[in-house]
This record gives structure tokens, C-alpha cells and sequence, in this order.
């Protein structure tokens, strides 16, 4: 028994010259469209008949026309020739950034200014490029970064210790205050001595998110002789900040997270003595060096309106 022919093999041109003879449903015409002869027509589709299994014209000395499969199957050959003459066009705009595919990571805190107007305008400039936003902390971005899972990331860290092997562009540099209990009887100062604060039980992000503003942290209190209280570890601002809402203690948090107005808590500044203030933290966009993503290099571009 002969082997049927290889559908995988047959080119996407003998598509073209299926569907332009189910216009024509004449062998001649058809051919001279398409600039070929008419027997190299005949056998190109007898050949993709052999590939499909199945007549896709009825045809005898006196007529063409198409079979039930010839039918069925040409509105998809047209929407297939479509698509493959947008495919040059498509390529072009991918090389220029003007469509593909960009997978951004985030912490939270971004959210509450930077993100969104950074995000709009991206879109506004670029709506072919697909967009994914991925909420991550920082130190799982920079696993997903280093995997190759995404493209970029807005991640938190200490102010010189930004990740080594990664481009980034700074973006802002803030220090944390203390979110605390709207009923707590510190909550009526405007700003706190750290020695005021020293013994309170703490709502802490664990130390591998940021270790470097941990250990600032950690180095803030045993300036004053004392080690910090860890009543409680959560990851995301928010978490923390509902914790603290709770009762469960107080907060280190970032500065921009005031933003986050949630009822029953407020936030305090701390008094800087002798040089000594509140740990900074620092805002930065990163990305693997000589990533050649185009879309990465317009989504850069657009942080730059902001």
C-alpha cells in the first residue's frame, strides 16, 4: 500500500492556489492567476487531495466546483492566507517594540503611585504589546528574573545594594515609618523617639524579602541597646498594615504605603537623633543586561513621561 502523503510537508502556497481555483473553479483561469501552468495546477492539487485524504473539487470535462470538504474547508484557507500575509508586518512591528509580549513583575507597594500612570501611559503609547503584570516580593522576582520568567521587575531594596547582574533604573528612595494602631497611645504624637518605641511588639516582613532593610532595621534598635519584639511576619504591606489594625503590634512600612488609608491605623514618622533615623529603602526598575526585547526597551521608555 502507498504512504498518503505528508499533510505537514504540504507548503501554505498550495493553500493560495486552493482557494484562488475555488474562486475561479476554472483550471485556466486559476493558472494564469497564478502565474503557473495549468497541468503544475492540476498536480499541486492532486497532491494536496492525496495530503488531506479527501476530493476537495468535483470536476469532469465540462466543470469544476467544489466538494462538501472543499466547501467546509475554505473560509478557514482564507483566514489562514490572512494571517500569514500579516505575518511579515507583524514581525517588523515586534522587531520595533511595537507588539509582542512583555511580562512585568511588581511589589506591591509600587501600586500605590508609580504603577498605574506608568502602566496607562505604556498602553497608551503601545496597546499591541501584551501587557502581564505579576505581583511578586523582591526576592522572588529576582528568581523569575534569573529563570528568565519575566521580563522586568519594580522590586524594593537597600539603598547600594541593588541586585548584582541587572541593569535597573533608579526610581525612588524613601525611608520606612511606623504604621501603628489609631488607639494606641503613641498614635497621638506626630513623631517617635525610638526609644518610645523600642519595646513594642512588631509586625515584620521576614528577613529574606528584604534582608538588607531587615538588618537595617534590626541595627536601628540595637543602637539603642535593645533587640527588636517580633509578635508577628507577613510578607505584603497590606498584610502588614491589616495586622497592625488588628492590635497585633506595630509596623515598619514604607513610607509611600500611607497611601493605603486603612481604618485604625495611622502613621508616625520617627525622630532622628544624633544622625541616626529611620532605615531608607529604594524603588528600583530591573532587567537582565542586554535583554534584547524590544517591548522592554518601549516600556522603559514610557516611565520616563512619568
Amino acid at each position: 500500500m502507498s504512504e498518503r502523503p505528508n499533510l505537514q510537508r504540504s507548503e501554505w502556497r498550495q493553500w493560495r492556489q486552493f482557494a484562488v481555483l475555488a474562486e475561479e473553479l476554472h483550471f485556466g483561469r486559476a493558472a494564469a492567476r497564478l502565474h503557473m501552468t495549468q497541468p503544475a495546477l492540476t498536480q499541486a492539487m492532486a497532491s494536496l487531495e492525496g495530503a488531506l485524504g479527501v476530493r476537495l473539487f468535483d470536476r469532469n470535462r465540462r466543470q469544476v466546483a467544489l466538494s462538501a470538504a472543499g466547501t467546509a474547508l475554505l473560509p478557514e484557507v482564507r483566514e489562514l492566507l490572512r494571517r500569514a500575509q500579516a505575518l511579515p508586518a507583524l514581525a517588523r512591528s515586534a522587531a520595533q517594540g511595537e507588539s509582542g509580549y512583555l511580562r512585568v513583575a511588581f511589589v506591591s507597594t509600587v501600586g500605590y503611585g508609580l504603577l498605574p500612570g506608568w502602566v496607562r501611559n505604556f498602553r497608551q503609547r503601545w496597546p499591541r504589546v501584551a501587557l502581564e503584570l505579576i505581583e511578586a516580593t523582591s526576592d522572588v522576582q529576582r528568581e523569575l528574573l534569573q529563570r528568565g520568567e519575566v521580563d522586568a521587575g519594580f522590586l524594593l531594596h537597600a539603598p547600594g545594594s541593588a541586585p548584582a547582574g541587572l541593569a535597573r533604573r533608579a526610581l525612588s528612595s524613601e525611608p520606612l515609618v511606623l504604621a501603628l494602631p489609631e488607639q494606641h497611645p503613641l498614635a497621638a504624637r506626630t513623631r517617635l523617639p525610638l526609644g518610645t518605641i523600642a519595646d513594642e511588639p512588631l509586625v515584620l516582613f521576614p528577613r529574606r524579602i528584604l534582608p538588607e532593610v531587615f538588618d537595617a532595621v534590626l541595627q536601628l534598635y540595637r543602637s539603642a541597646g535593645r533587640e527588636p519584639v517580633v509578635a508577628q511576619e507577613a510578607v505584603q504591606m497590606q498584610t502588614i498594615v491589616n495586622l497592625v489594625s488588628a492590635g497585633l503590634g506595630l509596623a515598619w512600612v514604607l513610607h509611600s504605603v500611607r497611601q493605603f488609608q486603612r481604618p485604625g491605623v495611622v502613621y508616625r514618622p520617627l525622630t532622628s537623633t544624633a544622625g541616626q533615623g529611620a532605615p531608607l529603602c529604594e524603588t528600583s526598575l530591573v532587567w537582565r543586561e542586554g535583554d534584547a526585547n524590544p517591548a522592554l526597551q518601549r516600556f522603559i521608555e514610557a516611565g520616563r513621561a512619568q
